[in-house]
């Protein structure tokens, strides 16, 4: 980081690289009253140089984002009648073990869009698509959260609604593709929404209609989008993959990947060598309803069920060990030992 950019001192008495050290180490959960100390520590607190600054240290802290089933309803919101459930946000940070819940985003705040898609990057939360909660009708609604001030902002809308399309993101974008239309017609297009202009732009089509997919980053280069059926053969999941270059912006296909006739959704991981694996076959544990997200530092949190009407379990995992990862169960709160329905990985 360029220090030039701060011309007075972050801390008195104090050199301004002790300064800066100082306040890198600072958690982000302190971010937002920290901000409130003087107008430079806000304009650098919530800047993207001081993020990547704090990445580059390894300051930064690594969650797992998590899409649940919330019973009682929503903080902030009042409970749903019938008794049917809210679908919330929470936060596990597995390095202190501490579970958080997110406020509501401020458009639904009895409950986010049902099958709605989490990506992070550049230290945000991104919220998009799925059904309204009331009307079950397809959005194309963008939420943003940021860590530093823990406030929701609405970004574009998604170009056109779908629903159940892959997902991934890096280096400030976020990747979509596949899924199907308000008609329930697969869809075979591409796009990618830039959370610094927030702006959506088109990234050319698939090789095939792919509804039901998911996305899965390789590396900083690659987005995979996995499995998915055509619209006249639904529920017939294919065995291949589509794969986008971030650098030179091409597709390629990739076949044999997937186990055909096996829904990908939430279960897609990558094994040590490389290759992709389904998290539901690591254990009989969680073989039924199998989610895994990133936890970063080579684990993974797998949830799932060893049958149909089985207890819930949440387990964390050696993501390089693949299909011989050794399940270790995790000790979570009532509040939220939940359904999970997706989520994602964040570096905050």
């Amino acid at each position: 980081m360029d220090n030039s950019e701060f011309s007075t001192e972050l801390l008195p008495v104090l050199p301004e690289e002790l300064g800066l050290q100082c306040l890198s180490r600072l958690p982000y959960t302190a971010h937002g009253l920290a901000s409130r100390v003087c107008h430079r520590w806000r304009d650098l607190l919530q800047s993207l140089d001081f993020y990547y600054h704090r990445k580059k240290l390894g300051y930064t802290q690594k969650v797992a984002c998590l899409v649940l089933a919330f019973n009682d309803g929503i903080a902030g919101g009042t409970k749903k009648p019938g008794g049917s459930p809210s679908y919330g946000i929470a936060v596990f940070d597995s390095v202190s073990q501490n579970w958080d819940r997110l406020a509501p985003v401020p458009k639904y705040l009895n409950g986010l869009p049902l099958f709605c898609q989490l990506a992070s990057c550049d230290g945000k939360l991104v919220v998009m698509g799925g059904w309204d909660p009331v009307s079950y009708n397809p959005v194309s609604d963008v939420f943003i959260y940021d860590f530093t001030t823990r406030q929701w902002r609405q970004g574009k809308d998604v170009p056109a609604k779908r629903s159940f399309f892959a997902i991934g993101a890096c280096s400030g974008r976020v990747f979509i593709a596949g899924g199907h239309d308000e008609n329930k017609n697969a869809s075979r297009t591409a796009l990618v929404y830039d959370l610094r202009t927030d702006e959506w732009a088109e990234l050319g089509e698939l090789s095939q209609e792919r509804d039901e997919c998911e996305g899965v980053m390789i590396g900083e280069d690659e987005f995979w989008v996995v499995s998915g059926y055509r619209t006249e053969s639904q529920g017939q999941f294919d065995g291949s993959a589509d794969v986008y270059r971030l650098k030179s912006g091409q597709w390629r296909r990739v076949e044999g990947v997937w186990e055909p006739g096996r829904c990908p959704r939430s279960s897609v991981g990558i094994g040590k060598d490389g290759k992709l694996l389904n998290w539901a076959e690591i254990s009989p544990a969680v073989r039924v309803g199998a989610c895994g997200i990133d936890l970063g530092g080579g684990r993974v949190l797998v949830t799932g069920s060893e049958y149909q009407g089985a207890p819930l379990g949440f387990y964390s995992a050696g993501m390089m060990e693949g299909q011989n990862s050794k399940l270790e169960k995790l000790n979570v709160p009532n509040e939220f030992f939940r359904f999970v329905q997706s989520g994602c990985y964040a570096e905050i």
